[in-house]
């Protein structure tokens, strides 16, 4: 009989009612995966969708939601090489982190080191993605403008930041509401626009002189794209 654990569940799409904590077959790493005792796992935007069957799953994703966790390496893999058991680390997954043990593709895992282990359990699915938007997509220098939209949420606020290391000179940032806009101006944001009030557009023409910013992070893009362009 495979062993069990526990695990946040759901017998069909639906709200958070559908969730609930059971029993379940422990996992069993692959040739090239080890297996994590879950000590941290967070929650995503993404989480949510696949809750209500609104996110598309890639084939190797199961039935239980959670991408990132951070935990210590119980079991190896016949192949894995990277990790010994007793190891902390943390990663990004295709599913599995809401529960007391998950597998994880060695190269997908990482060191915790220096990290606490429920800093580590919330750092990439928004960080990485934040980064790669301001860094590896955006280029930004020190010095230029950037635009945030949705800037409060998680991949938002971790733009703000990441844009203000860089020596971003002008940090535009929209959100729905004053709150959330002093939240982001204590992150470093200078400009502050309220989508439910204000034309962002309107607003960074108005302080660029016409000019715009150098680089626009937007995920929600269809209903933002003509303005941004302009």
């Amino acid at each position: 009989m495979a062993l069990q654990m526990k695990a946040v569940l759901q017998d069909k799409p639906g709200g958070v009612d559908e969730l609930y904590i059971g029993m379940t077959a422990r996992p069993q790493p692959a040739d090239n995966e080890v297996l994590v005792k879950i000590h941290y796992f967070a929650l995503n935007r993404m989480d949510i969708l696949q809750r209500e069957g609104k996110y598309p799953l890639p084939p190797e994703a199961g039935p239980i939601l959670g991408v990132e966790m951070s935990g210590t390496i119980v079991e190896l893999g016949s192949h894995a090489r990277r990790f010994k058991v007793g190891d902390r680390v943390f990663g990004l997954m295709y599913g599995g982190a809401y529960a007391q043990y998950a597998t994880i593709d060695e190269q997908s895992a990482l060191p915790v080191n220096s990290l606490s282990m429920d800093m580590a359990a919330s750092l990439l699915e928004c960080w990485y993605t934040a980064y790669q938007a301001v860094h590896y997509i955006g280029a930004l220098q020190n010095g230029e403008d950037i635009l945030i939209h949705a800037a409060a949420g998680g991949v938002g606020t971790a733009a703000i930041q990441l844009a203000h290391m860089a020596g971003a000179r002008r940090i535009f940032v929209t959100a729905g509401s004053s709150d959330k806009l002093e939240y982001c101006r204590k992150l470093g944001a200078t400009h502050l626009i309220n989508y439910r009030e204000q034309k962002f557009k309107d607003v960074v023409l108005e302080e660029t002189e016409g000019r715009g910013v150098d680089v626009v992070c937007d995920y929600l893009l269809a209903s933002y794209f003509a303005d941004n362009i302009e």
